[in-house]
């Protein structure tokens, strides 16, 4: 599909690192499946893949980490 950002790459599947930050917890949330930008890097994350990384940084703000780095892991 076309990049909507730069609108001039098209994506590829691939892996990204997704960072979340919420008041003193960051959490970094690792091989993250995502349609990725060929010339910008932006990256598109499917509505499944979105809601899984929400809920595990909600895991994380809920057990109060300061800092957490996860793999999501893909079924």
């Amino acid at each position: 599909m076309e990049c909507s950002l730069c609108k001039i790459g098209n994506t590829n599947p691939g892996q990204v690192t997704v960072t979340l930050e919420k008041g003193d917890t960051i959490v970094l949330i690792k091989n993250v499946p995502a349609e990725i930008c060929e010339n910008c890097g932006h990256y598109y994350l499917s509505s499944e893949t979105t809601q899984r990384v929400l809920e595990t940084g909600k895991e994380a703000v809920e057990k109060g980490a300061e800092l957490e780095i996860v793999k999501l892991n893909v079924a």
